[in-house]
């Protein structure tokens, strides 16, 4: 059995997730139960920060905490150096409760209401523009010292249509003609320092679209400096890098990154005499996709005459990617590591929806009722995508460190179910 990284091992074919037995974790926590492993964040987060470093000293890691809001992995990364992008009030309270300083949380929502604007400004984060609707807005509530303007660099790229967030269909950002008016704008308001952010996509596993968007935004940030006088404390390249889900993928090459984008960003900084912004950018997939995994009990075996199921008890409301972008994620059976994959299966979940389908055809070792799956690569977009559907409650989260464990999540219980709810008069 092969596995992606260090921190998952085969003991006596037993699946181990740094040091923890998966068959004790599920005894003690009960199942659906997401295992995050915090040597992994720290791990993938140094990773690209050493890669960055040795190309360009004023760097700036954006975790996009959309991809994990859990506090412990909030407060690891905190504890790391990172910044945090922030898409919703909601995250920048998260971010704040778990010691992010505001002036280390940028705040990149779209379609934003005056009373989140206003939330932004009493928190002190900055406010990165996705509309001259929302600068408007904003400057009339608040002139921060600090803007940055969301650029829609027209190209865009990732993973599944849904994900990808600049071009001619998508909603997010200015469009170049209208960038020059944003920045006059905020300038005329009395706004003194900015800085310029694009975001093309997510989960992109090749470099050219990166480079391509990169060169475009800077194109864009020269003619604004030039027109306005306009000097950039930061440009933000965001877009989510990649992370191989599937057997054949191939992961975006780091080292290779770090090279050919800062390569571009300091010739053209220095040919255009932009002085020296921060570099950022703002991964989240490509820290905490690996440092998850969700464990699933087996309750039924179903054969018909054409599919073999197994039945789990983890479903869509837990694990959203494979219903929503047709996702991939390994699968394994965590008790029986060493079975001989002879058998094929879709694994299914507890849902009332055809759609509840978290693998097809996947070839595994004969399962029994009773056995525990194991689905990688589920640290990103697993929780924080996860609702209460079929009103099923959320799982418990689990963080692993050293042979260690401690719960960060509770299960939620059925009585979490009604809470907040009122019935009316009329109807008590």
């Amino acid at each position: 059995m092969v596995f992606l990284h260090k921190f998952l091992e085969n003991r006596g074919g037993i699946l181990y997730i740094d040091g923890v037995s998966a068959v004790e974790l599920a005894d003690r926590f009960d199942t659906p139960l997401y295992v995050l492993i915090e040597n992994r964040i720290r791990e993938n987060f140094r990773e690209l920060k050493g890669a960055l470093l040795k190309h360009y000293d004023k760097i700036r890691i954006y975790y996009s905490a959309k991809a994990n809001t859990s506090l412990a992995v909030l407060k690891i990364l905190n504890n790391e150096g990172a910044y945090l992008d922030a898409v919703s009030p909601g995250e920048v309270f998260l971010a704040l409760k778990a010691g992010f300083k505001p002036e280390r949380i940028l705040f990149t929502g779209t379609n934003v209401r005056d009373d989140e604007i206003k939330f932004l400004v009493d928190s002190g984060v900055i406010i990165n523009v996705d509309s001259l609707s929302q600068l408007r807005r904003l400057l009339k509530i608040h002139i921060p010292e600090v803007l940055s303007v969301r650029v829609n660099p027209e190209i865009g790229a990732g993973h599944h249509e849904h994900v990808i967030t600049a071009g001619r269909n998508s909603k997010f950002g200015i469009w170049e003609t209208d960038i020059f008016e944003a920045y006059k704008m905020a300038l005329s308001a009395g706004v003194k320092r900015f800085g310029i952010h694009m975001h093309i996509g997510s989960g992109i596993l090749d470099i050219e679209p990166f480079l391509l968007a990169a060169e475009k935004m800077l194109k864009i940030a020269d003619q604004v400096h030039k027109k306005l006088n306009v000097t950039f404390e930061f440009m933000d390249f965001g877009g989510g890098i990649g992370v191989p889900y599937k057997p054949n993928e191939k992961p975006l090459n780091i080292d290779e990154f770090a090279s050919k984008m800062l390569t571009l960003f300091k010739r053209f900084i220095a040919e255009n005499r932009l002085g020296e912004p921060f570099f950022c950018i703002e991964p989240g997939r490509f820290i905490v996709c690996d440092a998850g995994v969700l464990l699933t009990r087996v309750n039924t075996l179903k054969i018909t005459p054409f599919k073999k199921f197994i039945g789990v008890d983890a479903g869509f409301n837990t694990l959203i990617r494979p219903a929503i972008y047709g996702s991939y994620h390994p699968i394994i059976v965590a008790n029986n590591l060493n079975g001989l994959e002879k058998e094929t299966y879709d694994v299914a979940g507890p849902l009332c929806e055809s759609g509840d389908i978290l693998a097809r055809d996947r070839r595994l070792p004969e399962v029994y009722e009773g056995d525990l799956l194991a689905i990688l690569n589920a640290g990103a977009y697993g929780f924080s995508m996860s609702s209460q559907y079929n009103s099923r409650p959320r799982c418990a989260e689990v963080l692993v460190k050293d042979s260690r464990c401690a719960l960060i999540r509770e299960r939620e219980s059925l009585e979490d179910l009604s809470r907040g709810q009122r019935l009316p008069d009329w109807l008590k």
